[in-house]
């Protein structure tokens, strides 16, 4: 007859099939390496977080991790000894809550995800990890897939054969007919930018007025200071500054002007970025996993902020600061002065 062993802990509760998932990005992930189930996993643990653990070992990746949810679903514990119980897991090095920065630009949005290992781990391994985290992502963006091409949109349709247009006859000209006279080229209905600087010369003043044969002569030589990057304003301030009290040819000053004043090449605004240049890797953020206060790993030994460490590691309150206490004795006399009678 085989013996039967039973252990004084908790079993664990059976994982509901309808148990909710979070959101896509967030919720439970596994880290790899771990050990393969055994009956004697957590068994360091006191019977509280053993049972916890082994209800949050049995989740599936992307279950929800919150508080809340895992007390709905253990009868037992609530809320508050839930949340004692995760701290005591990430103490043990069971469990690590980060925030992930996912997106780009101005799509940029931080998700939160807890990850869990059956096997503890110590808090160098944890900081190797989660850097090794950030290089996967990076190297390895989430692309969508393309949608296949529809079956009908494979092979473009042929176009039709053209339909053949019979021969027409060339009416006969009359040997005393004179010929068209040849089309002349007609000015563009939108004059361009420099033509038009050049004729508002003339409005803003009157000894630079220019014909509109002036204005087509200079056109080229203004269109030059545009196309290296002068701004209209510019161009306008550069011909009409220090003007004599009276210009006999206000064409040949412009033209002038225009040659000696020519600005040099401006680089381009915004330089060109080799596209072979790595992508600054973004860096997991850890958070308490008590009081949820984000931070780099290395500033949260044990899943921890400062505060709530020296909280778990001394089972009190930590002690107060003393310029922080000498701040509220001060403030406290400032209010008594005040409510003295005068």
């Amino acid at each position: 007859m085989a013996t039967q062993h039973l252990s004084s802990a908790l079993h664990a509760p059976a994982v509901s099939p309808a148990y909710p998932m979070a959101k896509p990005g967030y919720g439970k992930r596994s880290a790899p390496g771990q050990e393969p189930r055994t009956r004697d996993d957590f068994a360091l643990l006191p019977t509280r977080e053993r049972y916890v653990a082994g209800f949050v070992d049995h989740l599936p990746d992307g279950a929800e991790m919150g508080i809340k949810q895992l007390a709905k679903q253990l009868p037992l514990y609530g809320q508050q000894a839930i949340s004692t119980s995760l701290k005591a897991l990430s103490v043990a090095g069971h469990l690590r809550r980060i925030r992930c920065p996912v997106g780009a630009g101005d799509e940029t949005r931080w998700v939160s995800r807890t990850f869990w290992s059956r096997t503890a781990r110590d808090n160098e391994w944890w900081n190797t990890y989660l850097a090794t985290e950030t290089a996967t992502q990076t190297a390895a963006p989430t692309v969508t897939p393309e949608a296949p091409p529809s079956p009908d949109l494979a092979a473009p349709a042929e176009p039709p054969a053209p339909t053949p247009v019979p021969h027409q006859r060339t009416p006969h000209q009359a040997p005393d007919a004179e010929p068209a006279p040849p089309t002349q080229p007609i000015r563009e209905a939108t004059p361009s930018p420099a033509y038009l600087a050049l004729a508002r010369l003339g409005r803003d003043d009157h000894r630079l007025g220019l014909s509109a044969d002036d204005c087509t002569a200079l056109e080229p030589l203004a269109t030059q200071w545009l196309d290296r990057g002068v701004t209209l304003d510019y161009l306008t301030n550069a011909l009409t500054a220090g003007l004599p009290a009276q210009v006999d040819s206000p064409i040949g000053l412009i033209r002038r002007r225009l040659i000696d004043k020519l600005p040099p090449q401006l680089p381009t605004t915004t330089p060109h970025t080799p596209t072979d240049t790595p992508t600054p890797a973004r860096r997991l953020l850890v958070e308490c996993t008590d009081c949820g206060r984000p931070g780099q790993p290395e500033a949260l030994p044990d899943g921890l902020c400062r505060p709530c460490h020296q909280t778990h590691t001394t089972g009190g309150q930590p002690s107060p600061d003393p310029t922080q206490i000498a701040a509220v004795k001060t403030h406290m006399a400032n209010l008594r002065t005040l409510l003295k009678p005068v």
